[in-house]
């Protein structure tokens, strides 16, 4: 597959470099040659410096025979318009990024494919998207539905005293079968767990359970049930906006925004909410509207230190559940280890989604953890049926987390024989992926 991306900002970049990995030809287009930099000597990237709308850049880039054409520039005309021109140049589907929500109606849908625009996405919405859930799980960092739902899997920070510390994975501790630890991110390292690990306080522990078995997993990972009842929203821009008419209706929300023009903005968009001009640095006035009392925190203002600082100070006060929006992906991992709860980046959002758009339902990039989750369907010759998990050679950095039988989610162990028509959801280190694929032909 041929793949033309436009911009190469972080969401143009981080997209660039996930393909790059999946044997298709990548190029890349920006104006500023500083952005580009030298990612075709690192990556399997062909860069070229020049303007997403002109016609003579993108016909030196063979536009005429590109499978997708991707642009992500910050600004929506020009990525609009750079995808009109690829479509009329020959690209078989196009891609724009988008900051207008009229335009993602359904009834707008058959307009823009007519025009030549088959896919649009608002990185804000995602975002948006992601507090919601991040609210209605809060005990987990991040949380994903496997299979339609039939496996789940739970992001969670270890802290002091939950029973999982300490415990080797050949202790025979995990084989109680209500959940299954596929990946643990410590500091910046992934790691795909063998017989001699085991979890240690403050790491990134990423799990495999059912439905029904939720509850026990979030015991076993020493987290306590809570309910979300009240949220406070420092900064009133547009993931905020997005956020606030997603949630549920019984939610008491208060907007924290310093600038008057939008807090009367957002007040009329907003009329469930209470919308408090104020700085986000005023302590007397955040913890006369009960800071200390909040259930949740969720900072998107514009500056990611402004959000860092927020949340720390709500942890301060006792919030349990702080979501800050990082705007540099290089801030993530020293945001995350400052403890200030979920970590929110649009730009790796938006990547990750066109991502998994394009490799199908059946591949996602794990969140901020350098692994992929995929979704295997074994056949009838496919090797992986033809004996016990543990008697497989199973490629290095990789863990089957568990399968779809019959339509019932199950987890699995050594003693594990898959079976053909099983969905398996398998968890590996991106080298391994291409192995994978040759145990399921």
């Amino acid at each position: 597959m041929r793949i033309i991306i436009a911009g190469a900002g972080e969401v143009g970049t981080h997209l660039a470099k996930l393909l790059s990995r999946e044997n298709m030809e990548i190029s890349l287009l920006d104006e500023n040659p500083d952005k580009l930099g030298d990612l075709s000597a690192t990556y399997d990237i062909l860069t070229k410096v020049g303007s997403p709308t002109s016609i003579r850049d993108l016909r030196d880039l063979r536009t005429k025979d590109c499978d997708l054409f991707i642009s992500v520039t910050p600004h929506e005309t020009e990525n609009m318009t750079a995808c009109l021109i690829a479509n009329s140049l020959g690209a078989k589907r196009t891609l724009a990024r988008i900051d207008n929500y009229e335009y993602l109606m359904p009834e707008n849908k058959k307009f823009f494919e007519q025009m030549g625009l088959n896919h649009l996405i608002y990185p804000e919405v995602l975002a948006a998207n992601n507090i919601v859930e991040s609210l209605r799980t809060n005990w987990m960092r991040y949380h994903f539905s496997l299979c339609d739902g039939k496996l789940e899997l739970c992001v969670v920070k270890v802290r002091a005293g939950a029973p999982v510390i300490g415990q080797t994975f050949r202790s025979g501790y995990y084989a109680h079968g209500h959940y299954r630890i596929v990946a643990i991110k410590r500091m910046n390292e992934t790691i795909i767990p063998n017989g001699n690990d085991y979890v240690k306080e403050g790491d990134m522990v990423y799990v495999v359970s059912t439905k029904e078995q939720i509850n026990f997993t979030r015991e076993q990972l020493g987290k306590p049930k809570r309910e979300i009842k009240s949220i406070i929203f420092f900064g009133g821009g547009r993931i905020t906006h997005k956020a606030c008419l997603s949630l549920p209706e019984d939610k008491q929300i208060k907007i924290i925004e310093p600038d008057k023009k939008q807090c009367e903005y957002i007040s009329e968009k907003l009329p469930n909410a209470l919308v408090i001009h104020a700085e986000p640095s005023d302590m007397e006035t955040l913890l006369n509207e009960g800071l200390q009392e909040a259930d949740a925190v969720v900072a998107t203002m514009d500056s990611s230190e402004s959000n860092i600082f927020a949340c720390l100070t709500a942890k301060r006060f006792g919030v349990r559940k702080t979501i800050a929006e990082i705007e540099s992906i290089d801030f993530i991992p020293m945001a995350e280890g400052l403890d200030i709860g979920s970590v929110l980046n649009k730009k790796t959002i938006t990547a990750s989604y066109i991502y998994q758009m394009l490799l199908g339902a059946n591949v996602r990039n794990l969140a901020n953890a350098d692994a992929e989750i995929v979704e295997f369907e074994a056949h009838e010759s496919s090797p992986i049926t033809k004996d016990m998990i543990k008697n497989l050679c199973l490629p290095a950095d990789t863990n089957i987390g568990g399968i779809v039988r019959a339509g019932e989610g199950l987890l699995v162990n050594g003693d594990t024989q898959i079976l053909p028509g099983d969905q398996v959801v398998v968890f590996c280190k991106s080298h391994a992926l291409r192995k994978l694929e040759k145990l399921f032909k």
